[in-house]
């Protein structure tokens, strides 16, 4: 294999392991950087009445970071939040919460118990999301693991597999034992621009025995890695009968969802604050002094000499501040119809981000029937409008849950869900379950859903851009224009999750510093 090239090896990496043995060989082949902690901010100390008073727009995990780091340093810090809560799209719903939601603004109907919420907007925390994690153990948010991925969950595809559910581990087992069969049939064939030694070639066919589970002479007739016919605890495991490799490459789930979870911020094993993401924003809130305004719809931002001066209308009437510096955490799309004084090529720059849209609904089950089916936490996959299923991974054995009974991302679902009343959604989801789970919408009491694109103060979720566009105009924004930093996971490369946030407010807070430290502003 000595003329393999860099790219084509990886390749074939892919084909046999997934996003994650892709990831692991460009490290060991120093293709890619290792992750790295988070940068140490050592802010200089504010100066009194010099360049020391500093406003946040935005009270969403990006703000409250910035915030918090520069409060630590003797800023003062003033927080406008248009909204009636901090944390941005980091929103988890308890019973008698409300859901701000142009034209449906309604409170959530869970039973008011500990365990019984929804993570609306990020539900994962991925290990090496450095930043995120450094914040949840300074802020002593406790953490537990969160099951993304389950092998007894479920994949449905109307009118495939006799119109059933398979379980995912079955699939994935018998995918990869046909397609093992094939690598053991074409080992001997197989040109790499260079032959194969003797040796090379015994090493590919038993990694192919060995993945696929297949038998001596290299046929694959199944495995009991998807399930046994029998009770593998009284009796010899007789493995369950394969699905044919003709309805394997029927389906659609070897497409995207076999290997959804083998994405790098999806891969095992994930976290979760302990009672809900938003005990990310708990931490923040504890450890910040400074005053957050909430209810303060920004309406204007204007430069000047000195800095900058904020116009905002709070219990109905429009106020001014003004600051030294600004950190301007307002989703992109809604600063075009603000007043600044911001150039024209800055604003035409902003605009170049687009703003994304998600859905989710969650219902509260009377019973945790999916445990009975052996499924704790993980994901089930559907090609219905639902998309997939969530199941929770903790308070296994409580009487109640929350689960997820929709994730949506493709236009034409988001659309369809969007165009619904949230009772009509809810209908739609539990309809979509039921071609899961027999049964599914008796065990469902109240549910709620979550349309980013419909929130109030939001319009959106997971913002972003082309290439063109980031290539020419992602720099310039990352710069302060003037006194005015634009901050949010909507100026990082990892819109939608909270470390692409974090690390928008990490650079803009070290840009800040180099730029004092160097006397630009005097």
């Amino acid at each position: 294999m000595a003329n393999v090239t860099r790219r084509h090896f990886l390749k074939l990496v892919g084909a046999a392991g997934g996003a994650s043995a892709v990831y692991n060989a460009s490290l060991a082949m120093g293709l890619m950087p290792q992750v790295t902690a988070r940068a140490n901010i050592h802010l200089q100390p504010a100066q009194v009445g010099k360049n020391n008073k500093v406003v946040i727009l935005g009270a969403g995990i990006a703000g409250l970071s910035v915030g918090y780091e520069l409060e630590q340093a003797g800023y003062q810090v003033t927080f406008l939040e248009a909204s009636h809560r901090a944390g941005g799209r980091n929103l988890t719903l308890r019973s008698g919460d409300l859901v701000d939601e142009l034209g449906y603004r309604r409170y959530c109907q869970f039973d008011d118990k500990p365990n019984l919420y929804f993570n609306a907007g990020p539900a994962r925390i991925p290990g090496h999301h450095r930043r995120l994690l450094h914040y949840c153990k300074q802020f002593s948010v406790p953490l537990q693991i969160k099951a993304n991925s389950n092998k007894l969950a479920y994949n449905y595809e109307h009118g495939k597999f006799d119109n059933q559910p398979v379980r995912v581990g079955k699939y994935v087992a018998d995918a990869r034992g046909f397609m093992s069969e094939l690598l053991w049939k074409s080992a001997g064939t197989i040109n790499f621009d260079a032959p194969l030694s003797e040796e090379d070639k015994q090493r590919l066919l038993d990694f192919a025995r060995a993945y696929g589970d297949l038998q001596e002479n290299g046929h694959f007739i199944g495995t009991d890695r998807s399930g046994s016919k029998t009770d593998r605890m009284l009796e010899n495991s007789v493995p369950n009968t394969p699905i044919t490799m003709e309805r394997l490459l029927d389906s659609n789930f070897w497409r995207y969802s076999m290997h959804a979870t083998e994405e790098y911020d999806w891969g095992e094993p994930l976290m979760e604050p302990v009672g809900g993401m938003d005990g990310v924003v708990r931490g923040f809130l504890r450890n910040i002094k400074s005053p957050i305004v909430l209810g303060a719809q920004v309406k204007g931002i204007q430069q000047t000499a000195s800095g900058v001066q904020i116009s905002y209308q709070h219990k109905g009437e429009l106020k001014q501040m003004d600051a030294h510096f600004v950190f301007n955490n307002i989703p992109s799309h809604f600063l075009s119809g603000l007043e600044t004084n911001l150039p024209a090529d800055y604003l035409s720059a902003v605009s170049t981000i687009k703003r994304g849209k998600l859905f989710k609904v969650a219902f509260q089950m009377k019973q945790r029937f999916w445990e009975d089916e052996g499924i704790y936490g993980g994901i089930s996959y559907t090609d219905q409008e639902s998309s997939q299923l969530w199941y929770p991974s903790h308070d296994i054995n409580a009487e109640k849950g929350v689960m997820l009974g929709a994730y949506v991302w493709r236009p034409d679902y988001l659309a369809k869900f969007e165009n619904l009343s949230p009772a009509e959604r809810l209908k739609l989801a539990a309809q979509n379950g039921e071609q899961i789970h027999k049964g599914y919408s008796d065990y469902i009491e109240v549910g709620e859903s979550m349309a980013w694109g419909r929130m109030n103060f939001m319009m959106g979720c997971g913002n972003y851009m082309t290439e063109e566009d980031r290539e020419h105009h992602f720099a310039r924004l990352q710069a302060p224009e003037g006194r005015h930093y634009l901050i949010g996971d909507q100026m990082s490369h990892h819109a939608g999750w909270q470390e692409g946030a974090l690390a928008s407010a990490e650079h803009a807070l070290l840009d800040f510093n180099q730029r004092l430290a160097s006397g630009q502003w005097v």
